[in-house]
């Protein structure tokens, strides 16, 4: 018997370097520019700090989600963050556990008592 069966509400690919608040912001955005986002933008669509953003930025470079690429556009340096591949496809089998954590609350609360069906969290 696997922890799964034993523990089903365990959600173990709850990854903690992905689940803190800024970082979960972090990947989202760069999740929609797979090319990437300069610092800037990716401080001002997270609305973090540059110390804050460098800080969290160097979590998931470390853990191989995220690449930071500095160089310079002109004479201004420039840098560039964006999802690895690896950190792509664990974002991804983040977001599936997350899924399926929605949806055994959906169903524990009561399809008719959640709004969740509504939003189209929930498939019918």
């Amino acid at each position: 018997m696997s922890k799964t069966d034993s523990a089903p509400f365990s959600y173990e690919g709850l990854d903690r370097v992905i689940h803190e608040k800024a970082r979960l912001g972090l990947l989202t955005s760069l999740m929609a520019h797979p090319k990437g986002l300069a610092f800037a933008d990716l401080k001002q669509l997270c609305g973090l700090t540059d110390g804050n953003l460098s800080r969290h930025l160097a979590v998931l470079q470390e853990a191989g989600l995220v690449e930071v690429t500095k160089g310079y556009e002109g004479n201004r340096p420039h840098t560039t963050c964006r999802l690895t591949k690896a950190g792509r496809r664990r974002f991804l089998d983040y977001l599936a556990v997350l899924e399926r954590l929605v949806r055994d609350a959906a169903k524990a609360a009561g399809r008719e008592a959640s709004p969740l069906g509504r939003l189209g969290f929930l498939s019918t």
